[in-house]
């Protein structure tokens, strides 16, 4: 039946399991064969629903994307904490801006924000955020390692080691590598000589504060299998 002018069509719940099922889909297909390939009728193929359900859950594919760039920026959220309270701060955070995977979705999502605006304002929010937080924490390291403020700023550092981040994972993508390794040895070097040989755990990102969240919260469940 339509929906009367001047009224709200009715959406699922944003906890109901068709609704993680469809971002999930939708992640996969952006992550295996990039944001194209995410359409509604493919999103609702690859999570084994009818199409039906996407429009649902999301009044737009906007509405979609949005969701889907907010649950990534969430969960880098808990890796981040997970960085700046583990006992190498600076050795995590070059390597969680230096996994391929994540910096790969970046790239599409960065690639999808040029045709939708409204997610090119969402990016710049969280990154705004991730930045206040890296500085904090390059602050306090530099305190704690006597690193000499006059010779690099934390919010300097800050920008050198996010731009060295993304251009060796981008460059790497692409089948570039001239001078990679070389860049890399520069950071091992550094790195050991402030904070020593790397000792974090193999699942370092995983171990959060005590307060942070989990990565997957629970979902209802909800009908709509086709």
């Amino acid at each position: 039946m339509a929906t009367p002018a001047g009224t709200s069509r009715r959406l699922g719940a944003p906890d109901a399991k068709n609704r993680v099922v469809l971002l999930n889909a939708a992640e996969e297909l952006m992550r295996d064969e990039g944001y194209a390939a995410v359409t509604s009728r493919r999103v609702a193929e690859k999570a084994g629903l009818k199409p039906q359900l996407v429009h649902y859950y999301f009044r737009t594919m906007d509405d979609l994307f949005l969701e889907l760039f907010r649950r990534r920026a969430e969960q880098l959220k808990v890796h981040q904490k997970a960085a700046l309270n583990s006992s190498q701060p600076l050795w995590a955070l070059w390597e969680l801006n230096t996994d391929p995977a994540g910096t790969a979705m970046t790239m599409e999502f960065i690639a999808l924000a040029n045709h939708r605006k409204v997610l090119m304002t969402e990016i710049a929010k969280y990154a705004e955020v991730f930045r206040q937080e890296t500085i904090k924490t390059l602050t306090a390291a530099m305190a704690r390692y006597n690193v000499p403020f006059e010779e690099f700023t934390p919010t300097v550092l800050m920008v050198l080691m996010t731009g060295a981040t993304q251009v060796l994972v981008q460059e790497e993508f692409l089948g570039m590598t001239l001078g990679h390794q070389e860049t890399r040895a520069f950071a091992d070097k550094w790195l050991t000589y402030l904070e020593g040989p790397r000792q974090l755990p193999d699942n370092w990102r995983h171990l959060v504060a005590e307060d942070g969240g989990a990565e997957d919260g629970g979902a209802a469940d909800d009908s709509g299998k086709s």
